[in-house]
């Protein structure tokens, strides 16, 4: 297995790209292709991060682009110097480390740079620069992991013991790499491996220039008259419109605009399972699962718990199923698109500005303690954020904390409802993180898992929605918090599972020698949304048209990611009921785990905290969260007695 350095992506920079988060209002300015958005500039009203603290212009990082690959190429020249001394390995593995910390500066400042207007041509060529300087550096330290495994784990401990500082910075990863023995390859092997990284990440980028940019979207007229462009950002905002007609009329323009492109996202996603499985073939896994999991450790108990216990728990979300078509007063069967409105109605409805948010953000996390909330003011204070919706820019939400000596960036799309409040703290959840991550951890041992990073958000999450019910200022008002917070455990632990099955069964699928395409996907997730929906049991009826859905969700293209949302849930309800009884040793353990960096495996931090994520344990706390709610809810609006 390719060793933590080697892998293309930087560590947390699409961190919560959730597909169920497609933020923002459609906007009502409109810019030439290709050129910077007309609207008001978002720097001088203070909504724009400031990338000048990555490099001062776009012709400084040219600059330091041509000075990484220069380095880069000199990588090469510590080939076979590891094993003369644990000096010699300690000045290799600090010359490399350096490249690499440079890399990831270059490449937050890409990415970032290309995700403020996705039609501007040099800022996507930039971020292709950015992607082939991570091919080089990893063409020209592919020889290490052979190269350390050649040496034997005597002669790797006794450097460790022999050199305080390379026992300091590098002994998880050289433990690490003696671990992917099985999985590594000769000299060779793994330079061919390394160049075909930039290869395999262009599904996914394909993928993501029609889907935020290329794609036609089709144009509806709601009930009211109201003429609206379905952009993700109004799809996300009219699926929950309150008239039922409008809903499915949304529905079935969205996914119909969608269903022409079947074929070609089918390709796509079948491309990047290929390259999956490829992967894991070279590699020597059984499957292109064990190979996405072997970086992190996970014991396979993990994800099979998980689906187990996810499995047995769908009486519970067809229980909030039947409560939702009772609260929304709807006949008959449910049907896909009356998942969206809010549970409970509030009129009107409450609207946060960015202070607003700012401000209850903080309120809510008092439980955390005052080192926390320090670092999250210190964050708030800065422009580190790129918060308004504008033309061009890239949909959704995330947080980016891959350059190490300046500060995490975060892109939102506010449009001042509860889901962008939400998002607030759910990414800085993650900036926080990584700010505790830098302050305990060299550059080194910084990164750290999804696995761990989701709960350190969603936690963010579900204390923010107990602080609305606590502070709610009438049954009403109490009744949609609660209701919100039920649609986020649908949203993110029921539906990531869902998600998670899916993209095992395409794996398996390939692996099996059967072909896939667009149609195919298509069935196989309609027979999964009839499963977790209750078809059968005439919770919900499932519109095969539908199910195109498939082809919206990105995190396909980042080889099973998605379950650790779901266990990431799971673990933050544990760990939020911990904090709330106990106090002070809870929230100790839980931010001694965020410090942790990638010290050590993301399952054995968990287990340090207090959790087993093997074990049924979480997933239950979560259910019976999921049930508190709705018993508070059938509390304060209890079932009209049948006539």
């Amino acid at each position: 297995m390719t060793p933590p350095w080697y892998r293309l992506l930087p560590r947390a920079a699409t961190l919560a790209m959730s597909a169920w988060l497609q933020l923002g209002l459609p906007a009502n300015a409109t810019a030439a292709p290709g050129q910077p958005p007309a609207a008001a500039d978002p720097a001088a009203a203070g909504s724009m991060w400031d990338l000048s603290e990555l490099y001062a212009t776009p012709e400084a990082w040219s600059e330091a682009l041509a000075r990484a690959q220069a380095a880069a190429t000199a990588l090469a020249s510590y080939k076979g110097t590891l094993g003369g001394s644990a000096s010699a390995m300690f000045t290799a593995l600090d010359g490399i480390s350096a490249v690499r910390r440079e890399w990831q500066r270059l490449d937050v400042y890409a990415s970032l740079k290309a995700d403020e207007d996705v039609r501007v041509a040099s800022n996507q060529e930039r971020r292709q620069q950015s992607q082939a300087l991570g091919t080089l550096v990893a063409e020209n330290i592919s020889w290490v992991a052979p190269e350390i495994i050649a040496l034997g784990a005597d002669t790797v401990h006794r450097f460790l013991s022999e050199n305080a500082l390379l026992a300091q910075r590098f002994d998880f990863f050289l433990n690490d790499t003696l671990r992917g023995e099985p999985h590594t390859l000769g000299d060779q092997a793994e330079n061919v491996m390394a160049t075909a990284g930039t290869f395999l990440q262009q599904p996914g980028t394909v993928r993501a220039l029609l889907a935020n940019g290329e794609l036609p979207m089709p144009t509806v007229t709601l009930s009211g008259g109201k003429k609206v462009r379905l952009d993700p950002p109004a799809y996300d905002k009219y699926r929950q419109a309150a008239n039922r007609a409008d809903r499915k009329l949304v529905f079935d323009a969205f996914w119909g605009a969608w269903s022409h492109y079947q074929g070609t996202l089918g390709g796509l996603l079948s491309a990047q399972v290929m390259g999956d499985s490829f992967t894991a073939r070279a590699r020597h896994f059984q499957n292109s699962l064990q190979a996405a999991q072997f970086g992190d450790n996970m014991p396979a108990a993990v994800y099979r718990t998980l689906v187990d216990e996810t499995n047995a728990a769908l009486p519970t979300l067809h229980r909030y199923l039947r409560l939702r078509q009772r609260l929304l007063g709807i006949h008959g069967p449910l049907r896909y698109y009356d998942n969206y409105p809010p549970i409970v109605a509030l009129k009107p409805l409450p609207v946060f500005s960015v202070a607003d948010s700012k401000r209850i953000t903080l309120e809510a996390l008092q439980p955390l303690g005052e080192d926390y909330l320090g670092l999250l003011r210190r964050g708030f204070a800065g422009r580190w954020m790129n918060v308004d919706p504008h033309p061009g820019k890239a949909q959704g939400a995330y947080m980016n904390g891959s350059a190490y000596d300046v500060h995490p960036y975060l892109l939102l799309n506010h449009n001042g409802d509860y889901q962008s409040l939400t998002t607030i703290a759910h990414e800085w959840g993650h900036a926080v993180h990584t700010l505790l991550s830098n302050s305990a951890q060299p550059f080194d041992k910084s990164g750290y898992s999804t696995f761990i990073a989701e709960s350190a958000s969603i936690g963010n999450e579900m204390l923010l929605n107990d602080y609305m019910v606590e502070h709610a200022g009438s049954n009403a008002e109490k009744l949609y918090y609660l209701g919100l917070g039920l649609d986020e455990i649908r949203g993110t632990f029921f539906r990531q599972v869902q998600f998670a099955e899916f993209e095992l069964r395409i794996h398996e699928e390939l692996e099996q020698g059967h072909a896939l395409s667009g149609a195919r996907m298509s069935a196989m997730y309609c027979s999964l949304l009839r499963k977790y929906y209750g078809e059968a049991e005439g919770v919900m009826k499932i519109d095969p048209e539908y199910c195109v859905e498939w082809s919206y969700v990105p995190h396909f293209y980042l080889d099973f990611y998605v379950y650790q949302y779901a266990t990431s849930m799971a673990g933050a309800a544990y760990m939020t009921d911990a904090i709330l009884k106990e106090g002070a040793p809870a929230r100790d353990r839980f931010l001694a785990m965020l410090r942790a960096g990638s010290s050590e495996y993301p399952y054995e931090l968990y287990k340090r905290a207090g959790i087993d994520m093997a074990t049924p344990a979480p997933y239950r706390a979560l259910i019976a969260r999921m049930n508190r709610i709705m018993d508070q809810i059938e509390a304060l609006q209890p079932p009209k007695p049948k006539t």
